[in-house]
């Protein structure tokens, strides 16, 4: 009985412990968007400026977003661009103008869950895991684009299908959602950025940066330690049983997560530690994240509909349309589908051998190419 007591006690610590270091977790995500916003809003917005090429708007998307590391954030400049007028008064074209940008910022928006990937670096097979579980969203969104690109270029697929849709959208009344987990870690990360806004000695937002990694590798290590020893036969069952049975199933249940928390950063991170300690493997992951794509439409999409004109609607409409169309061409035919995955395992073996390669990969893909290729245009 004494047993007993001792390990209902033990395991009821252990839960309360994982609810606080998950709360770290999300405080730490929450910070690190807050300071690259912080270092990155103004730059990101002085990108929109002036029209590009829809190639160049295309790779301002991932830079911006990959700054502000919020693809509804540059969804949302991009709309109120529209609404402005800064692409011109004619609403097609004003439309397949502002695309570019979407299909960029959702490639972007998946370097919060590569860089979360990170925590596990200093433990090979465990890194292994997390890592390629957050690339192999990075690879869908590049084949994607990849694919859906030209066809938006020669034929407008995803413009003209937003403007079509958004005519039947319209009028519809705005409903507003609040995040759940915004409401419980934004005043905390609010807090904690205007204490570190108070000294001058070194700029703000890299301290809190910093200080945001520290905790987000702190919060890896123990959650992944504590579900590893609290519930990990009985969690990967449920998991397997449940809610990853199927791929559809897993692809429903990430939409829904990510409508509820309004955030596919949030979303796909929080798998990341999963991946980690074993209990969910790639192949259940990867419909997850793309579920999780589709999810962090929606809010803009509704937000967009209080505008009352086509273009800003359309604009929403094109970044969800976009995620059916990436899912509708390439889910259905297994070798396509496997690219994602196998060039995320392919990746993360590398990675795994030399850690160099996570590390230039962040760089070099959402930072050095897109601000290059936008530097040698201007």
């Amino acid at each position: 009985m004494d047993q007993q007591s001792d390990n209902q006690l033990n395991n009821a610590l252990k839960i309360s412990a994982i609810f606080l270091v998950l709360y770290i977790f999300l405080i730490s995500i929450g910070m690190i968007g807050t300071a690259f916003k912080g270092m990155g809003r103004e730059f990101a917005e002085a990108l929109f400026e002036s029209n590009a090429s829809a190639f160049i708007g295309l790779f301002i998307g991932i830079l911006a977003t990959g700054l502000i590391q919020s693809s509804s954030t540059t969804t949302s400049l991009v709309v109120g661009m529209v609404a402005a007028g800064t692409f011109g008064d004619d609403p097609r074209l004003a439309v397949a103008a502002a695309v570019p940008y979407i299909m960029g910022a959702n490639i972007g928006t998946s370097i919060t869950n590569t860089i979360v990937s990170l925590g596990h670096i200093v433990h090979k097979e465990e890194f292994k895991r997390a890592f390629s579980a957050s690339v192999v969203h990075d690879f869908f969104n590049i084949l994607a684009v990849t694919i859906i690109f030209p066809l938006e270029i020669m034929f407008g697929a995803v413009s003209r299908s937003a403007m079509w849709l958004s005519s039947i959208f319209l009028g519809a009344e705005t409903i507003t959602f609040k995040s759940p987990i915004k409401l419980i870690t934004a005043p905390t990360v609010k807090w904690i950025s205007n204490l570190f806004k108070q000294q001058d000695s070194i700029d703000p937002y890299i301290l809190l940066l910093i200080i945001a990694l520290g905790l987000l590798f702190f919060s890896l290590r123990n959650l992944t330690k504590l579900i590893r020893s609290l519930v990990m036969l009985r969690l990967e069952s449920f998991f397997d049983t449940h809610i990853f049975k199927t791929a559809v199933r897993a692809m429903i249940f990430g939409a829904l997560i990510t409508i509820l928390v309004q955030s596919s950063s949030i979303t796909t991170s929080l798998v990341v530690p999963l991946a980690g300690a074993g209990i969910l493997n790639l192949r259940q992951i990867f419909p997850y994240t793309l579920g999780a794509n589709i999810g962090t439409t929606v809010t803009s999409f509704l937000a967009s509909m209080v505008s009352g004109t086509v273009a800003p609607l359309s604009v929403a409409l094109a970044h969800l349309l976009f995620n059916i169309f990436g899912i509708g061409l390439l889910w259905p035919i297994k070798k396509i589908r496997e690219i994602p995955i196998v060039l995320a395992e392919s990746l993360s073996n590398r990675a795994a051998v030399n850690k160099l390669y996570p590390i230039l990969y962040i760089l070099i893909v959402f930072f050095v190419i897109p601000l290059t290729l936008i530097s040698i245009v201007r």
